[in-house]
């Protein structure tokens, strides 16, 4: 029974990752997302003073 857990665990497991690394590819090769990506990369670069005091 263990064996049989673990092994479609394992399975099921790696299938589940793969799933989810092609999402994250898709997510971050999208052209529809170079504008927010682009936004998120010059935030630490912006001159706002909110976090100065």
């Amino acid at each position: 029974m263990y064996e049989l857990l673990a092994s479609l665990a394992q399975t099921w497991g790696l299938l589940l990752f793969v799933f989810a690394f092609i999402l994250v590819l898709i997510y971050a090769l999208n052209p529809g997302a170079k504008d927010r990506f682009k936004k998120a990369g010059r935030m630490p670069l912006d001159d706002e003073d909110e976090d100065n005091g």
